[in-house]
């Protein structure tokens, strides 16, 4: 091609665009359609995207409150809790300096909540910082370490440091718990020092060690030691500060970087993402749909230009580059309004991680290369979606447009096709579903099934509509029914974007519905006892005592929790003592003479959640390192319990077992009945063992603090959800604008028939309505399949969870309702907006 023509075809390409242009400029509704869409989409896929690469940063870069990632863990030995002061003094003296010492622990307020505290060497810890910082800004001249260094913060040193009663909170988080600057903790009075959300405290609370072995009554004790640095230079220094006798003072632990709880968190991230792409699509169907209107409103202007001479190549070419411009503009609001989101979601997730697994967020970071990936997302997924339909009008006759009559025929053919599409894709899932043997692959034909729900709406609504359409009577009702089968082409977009947000609702509500009252059963089978106390080790025999001597006490029970490893993954090894072990588990699946073996010590029970992890079953063989060391042989395993509190496995084993292997004689908790008011009991203990009351937990406050916790976990996806279905009906508010806009005509007409503007608002109103209840009736079912598929699929590969599946009837309709109120809504405000103006003058202008 010469340059001339090259030329020419860019001028012409040019000329194009500028019509395009004032089309928009003379209709900027449509333009607004599709930037909503886009932005909408963008906003939620860069939310969660921010929020989730954030999460996984901060398990690789940081562990310790004020540090960085340590490299060795100095834990407390087999059999004890606590780690003594003494070792901190001695790697000191031996100038080992990178060494943090750590107490954590819990403690109560004046309203019965139970926090965790953290406790720490406020010195090491800037001294670490410091030497941290130094050596980032000399290996890349980074600003990063000293942006999150406690240095060139205002703090009362000399007060902390004298032990004075002060703690250290993240601003937002002091906002919300100690407005008045105050907390009353374990009976002390605390001033809160409140500190930048940058440091990365989030919901933490932070003091000095010696303020915290006052507050958890451990004098001289640690919880453990982190060590920063090499791990191989490290380990020498330790082992020579202790002439090679490490093991009799502590257990030496490297750290993974963070791997571990990355694997650990991978399914809850997952489960944020799925919802986020879920958001993404949804708004991509409104960004179509203002495409699809947009479009056929210029089909005329189309003919026009390729009658005047504008080749069908750079027509298309034009439409392309303002695909690609209105993409371009959607994602930078988007990417915007997305690392906002982020910043507003960032403290929920926060909250979630830090209950589950014990994990901490950074401060949020972001980069231009979401950015560019949402972009090139958005704009591959708009081509993908427009390109048949650039094309088909690109290359329309030049002699005439198709006619209403041709129009309506091809919908009905694409309705059809994509009616069969979506029966094989569901076919081909449900085939596929029984042979997934992770989450991963089912989450993936969960992503092939949500794909297919909305491809059945358009013909399910056309022969709902034929069905209504043969009861209704003659007269101006048929005909307003007959017409909404017209209707269902420009609005099937719109209604398969609610379709698609109802789904994911019904289906979360299912899901979380039926884990709440799973969750209650289980409590109330594990929580047999009326309190549960974890004394220090030096206490458990005199609280042992002290309950055997008053004559309230209706029964004691005993747990010993010792922490292990299986094939290289942390697990608990536990017993109980016999009622408990009897009476505290759900079994799922056992054994014929389970309970003759496991008491006799030749078998053992394992956790759901590791037995779905390493496809372990009745009868097959496990051993721990604890097995090794005390020459037994494995055991078979003789049943499989639930287990919904703890994500790591557990082995349970009998008394007898746990004797052979020489693990502590002490329990590790104890649990009592009290024939009497509980807090009596609460009251003796503290006042004649003693024990705080953050070591004693009531059966009442247990549930209480789970199901609080089960809540937190699922905030989240239940914000995504409402803000999906929020953004479903923003695009159903705007198709209906549109639509409404392009019916004034048929609506004029009706007008000058002698029909009143009342009567055309009633109209209108019962055929948009009509489309959304039929809507809605599809997503009862499809809900209810994704629901099942959730907790009988996702959940159990992910998490290792058996749901009962519990239809919450009332939950559905309550759903089925805010959306109907919703869509009520988005048709009356746009349809009062219309029928106001003059409607002959539509006519007007359709005879022009």
């Amino acid at each position: 091609m010469s340059s001339q023509a090259i030329g020419d075809n860019g001028l012409t390409i040019c000329l194009s665009l500028g019509v395009f242009a004032r089309h928009y400029l003379k209709s900027p509704l449509q333009a607004g359609a599709i930037l909503l869409g886009i932005i909408l989409a963008v906003t939620l896929l860069i939310g969660v995207r921010a929020t989730n690469a954030n999460a996984v940063r901060s398990y690789s870069e940081a562990t310790e409150l004020l540090s960085q990632r340590a490299q060795l863990v100095l834990a407390p030995i087999t059999g004890s809790k606590t780690v003594d002061e003494s070792v901190y003094f001695t790697l000191r003296q031996a100038g080992v300096t990178q060494a943090l010492a750590v107490i954590a622990g819990t403690a109560i307020d004046e309203q019965g909540q139970h926090w965790d505290i953290q406790a720490s060497d406020l010195v090491a810890a800037l001294s670490i910082q410091s030497q941290q910082a130094s050596s980032n800004d000399k290996a890349d001249n980074s600003d990063e370490a000293q942006s999150l260094s406690l240095l060139s913060a205002d703090l009362p040193l000399a007060k902390l440091l004298a032990g004075a009663p002060s703690i250290l909170l993240s601003q937002s988080f002091a906002n919300q718990v100690a407005p008045k600057g105050k907390m009353l903790l374990n009976g002390i009075n605390l001033d809160v020092i409140e500190l930048d959300d940058s440091l990365g405290l989030g919901n933490a609370v932070l003091m000095d060690i010696s303020l915290g072995q006052q507050l958890l009554n451990k004098p001289n004790q640690l919880s453990y030691i982190a060590l920063f640095g090499q791990a191989e230079s490290l380990t020498q220094q330790v082992n020579k500060a202790f002439n090679q006798q490490t093991s009799s003072h502590f257990n030496l632990a490297v750290q993974d970087d963070g791997e571990a709880l990355t694997d650990l968190t991978r399914s809850f991230h997952l489960n944020l993402t799925a919802m986020s792409l879920l958001a993404f699509v949804v708004g991509l169907f409104i960004a179509y749909n203002g495409v699809r209107y947009s479009l056929l409103k210029r089909q005329k202007l189309l003919v026009q230009l390729q009658q005047q001479g504008v080749p069908q190549r750079c027509l298309l070419l034009a439409l392309l580059i303002e695909l690609f411009s209105l993409v371009l503009i959607g994602s930078l609001a988007g990417f915007v309004l997305g690392l906002q989101l982020s910043h507003w979601l960032q403290p929920m997730i926060a909250l979630t991680l830090e209950q589950l697994y014990g994990a901490r967020l950074m401060p949020g970071i972001w980069q231009w290369s979401w950015l560019y990936q949402a972009i090139a997302l958005t704009f591959a997924a708009a081509l993908l979606a427009c390109y048949p339909l650039f094309n088909t009008l690109a290359k329309q006759p030049l002699a005439r447009s198709a006619s209403r009559f041709e129009q309506q025929s091809n919908a009905n053919k694409q309705h059809r096709k994509l009616f069969t599409i979506a029966v094989l894709l569901l076919a081909a899932a449900m085939a596929l579903f029984p042979f997934t043997q992770n989450y991963q692959q089912s989450l993936a034909l969960l992503g092939v099934v949500t794909i297919a729900i909305p491809l059945l709406l358009p013909l399910v609504l056309q022969v709902g509509l034929s069905l209504v359409q043969r009861l209704t009577k003659n007269g101006l009702w048929q005909y307003a029914v007959a017409e909404s089968k017209e209707l269902i082409a420009p609005l099937s977009l719109a209604m398969m974007a609610m379709l698609l947000a109802l789904t994911a609702n019904i289906s979360m509500n299912t899901l979380v519905g039926s884990f709440e009252i799973t969750l209650k059963h289980w409590l109330d089978d594990r929580l047999y006892a009326d309190l549960y106390i974890r004394p220090p080790s030096d206490k458990v025999e005199p609280t042992q005592k002290l309950l055997a001597s008053l004559p309230k006490v209706t029964a004691i029970y005993g747990q010993w929790l010792h922490s292990t490893h299986y094939q290289k993954a942390p697990v608990s090894l536990m017993t109980r003592d016999d009622h408990s072990l009897r009476n505290s588990n759900q079994i799922k699946s056992q054994s014929d003479n389970h309970w003759q073996t496991f008491f006799t010590g030749s078998s053992l029970m394992i956790s759901e959640p590791m037995a779905i992890k390493y496809q372990l079953n009745i009868g097959d063989a496990v051993t721990v390192p604890e097995f090794d060391k005390a020459v037994l042989a494995p055991l078979p395993v003789s049943a499989i319990f639930y287990d919904y509190g703890n994500p790591l496995g557990q082995i349970i084993v009998s008394q007898q077992t746990w004797q052979q292997l020489n693990l502590p004689v002490p329990p590790t908790s104890i649990a009592a009945s009290y024939a009497d008011n509980i807090e009596e009991l609460e009251a003796i203990l503290q006042q004649q063992v003693p024990l705080s009351a953050a070591q004693m937990y009531n059966q009442t406050k247990i549930k209480q603090r789970a199901l609080e916790i089960f809540k937190r976990t699922f905030s989240i996806t239940l914000v995504l959800n409402s803000l999906t279905l929020l953004v479903a009906a923003i695009g159903l508010f705007s198709a209906c604008l549109m639509l409404t806009q392009a019916r004034q005509a048929p609506l004029a007409r009706l007008y000058a028939l002698g029909v009143s503007r009342n009567q055309l608002r009633a109209l209108v109103s019962g055929q948009m309505l009509l489309i959304v209840l039929f809507t809605c009736l599809l997503a009862l079912p499809t809900g209810a399949l994704l629901g099942y598929l959730l907790i009988n699929k996702v959940t159990l590969q992910a998490f290792g969870w058996s749901i009962a599946m519990v239809w919450d009837w009332q939950a559905y309709f309550r759903v089925l309702v805010i959306a109907i109120i919703a869509s009520a809504v988005a048709v009356i405000l746009p349809l009062l907006w219309q029928t106001r103006k003059p409607l002959i003058s539509s006519l007007q202008q359709e005879a022009l």
